[in-house]
């Protein structure tokens, strides 16, 4: 785990790594995605004409598995004595391999950078999504969040 004190202590953290427990991405997760996304495309959400598809199953959207990030790096990073975490955004993001419907992620992230600004500290973390069974991890990105000290 990543832990701080307070976000100030962010910077002498960098390097610092962490790896979370399996997450399983279910078909009811997958459609629940479609719905709220209005993306129905059959690769994600008709268990039938997947089987005969590319990937012989549905795969989770790419969106839904950026969009697991938070949840996946949840109890990874935990900075006490904040007003609040600001997503601040996301750089470098590559799908690098789909996810099939049934299977679990997981994310590894480390610190590689923490700035001190006007407002708090802006934290860079490296998220790897790795892929139960698979040598390629799902996805990687550079999320960037800013810690805003409480007063």
């Amino acid at each position: 785990m990543i832990r701080a004190e307070r976000p100030q202590d962010l910077p002498a953290l960098v390097g610092t790594t962490a790896v979370g427990d399996w997450l399983e991405v279910s078909q009811e997760r997958i459609d629940a995605f479609a719905d709220v996304t209005e993306d129905h495309q059959w690769i994600h959400v008709n268990v039938e004409r997947a089987a005969d598809g590319p990937f012989g199953t549905t795969i989770a959207h790419g969106l839904l598995t950026l969009s697991l990030i938070p949840r996946l790096i949840q109890d990874l990073v935990e900075v006490q004595n904040v007003a609040a975490v600001v997503n601040y955004g996301v750089d470098g993001v590559r799908f690098l391999s789909p996810v099939p419907s049934a299977s679990r992620v997981r994310a590894s992230t480390e610190l590689f950078e923490a700035v001190q600004t006007d407002r708090g500290v802006r934290a860079r973390l490296k998220v790897t999504v790795e892929l139960d069974g698979s040598e390629r991890p799902a996805l990687v990105a550079e999320t960037i969040h800013l810690f805003v000290p409480a007063p």
